[in-house]
């Protein structure tokens, strides 16, 4: 990979990781056109270590939230009186909202970063988990504020968030149509999508830094690509709640059915390869 590979890449994930259009999908797309074995170990390693630079960005934006939540969680576990606060319960639900998909992303890794590699997987992923989105749009609620979460909300959010290990489907795409059909209304469902993100992206980047840096990646387009991810992230977390706060995520729908459509009809013509 050279810098200017890595450097698009890097656009590519801070554009698309918190938007409802999967960020997988799309590197993979990106990758494929790049010339790369889409899924080769060190490949796949550099897709999840440049997550790492967007969700720098969420710590950055959501720095003010995160410490206040830190800090009431943490004075909870040895102070009663701070074990009732939405900050103290916030830390909990994050806690335990990311413990299905760290467990499934471990034991599933060698199915996630080989035969879910597939540029068909991608489109119908795509395609398919739209119909979700315009479902949770039109049947939830979406009369609860982020101040009525719930644990189960959190444990239910974070079960399906392990569907977005299937490239395509979007991990924010399926955490905030679950919360929406928990009833959550999109500014909540985007928030809590975002704090379930820290964990599952930091973990998978750590985890996965070995094998990125002991390819033929290398150190330096490691870190362009990240830091391009951060800058680009920053930029997409804005936008994207200034965006729910008045627009339905199914905006995003068509793009996505028209992206899936068109992948389905270039891997048909034999004009591009699906791994």
């Amino acid at each position: 990979m050279n810098y200017l590979e890595a450097v698009i890449l890097g656009i590519v994930e801070g554009l698309t990781e918190f938007l409802p259009v999967s960020s997988t999908g799309h590197l993979t797309i990106a990758e494929k056109l790049l010339g790369m074995q889409v899924d080769d170990p060190a490949v796949t390693a550099y897709t999840a270590v440049i997550q790492m630079g967007a969700i720098a960005a969420v710590l950055v934006y959501f720095w003010g939230d995160i410490w206040r939540i830190a800090k009431f969680w943490t004075l909870g576990l040895v102070k009663a009186e701070h074990r009732g606060t939405f900050d103290h319960r916030m830390g909990w639900y994050v806690i335990v909202g990311s413990i299905p998909i760290g467990i499934v992303g471990l034991l599933a890794k060698d199915f996630i970063t080989g035969s879910l590699r597939s540029l068909w997987v991608v489109a119908a992923a795509l395609i398919l988990w739209s119909a979700v989105m315009l479902f949770a749009e039109r049947q939830g609620r979406q009369d609860r504020g982020e101040k009525r979460l719930t644990l189960t909300d959190a444990v239910v959010v974070g079960l399906l968030q392990c569907v977005a290990l299937v490239p395509g489907v979007s991990r924010s795409g399926a955490t905030i149509s679950t919360g929406l059909l928990r009833g959550l209304d999109r500014v909540a469902a985007t928030r809590l999508s975002f704090f379930l993100s820290i964990p599952a992206l930091v973990a998978a980047g750590l985890f996965e830094l070995k094998d990125a840096l002991g390819g033929d990646i290398g150190l330096g387009q490691t870190i362009v690509g990240t830091l391009v991810a951060f800058v680009v992230a920053y930029a997409s977390v804005a936008w994207l709640l200034k965006f729910v706060s008045h627009h339905s995520i199914g905006k995003f729908v068509p793009y996505r059915v028209l992206l899936g459509v068109v992948l389905i009809g270039v891997l048909a013509s034999g004009a591009m390869s699906a791994t």
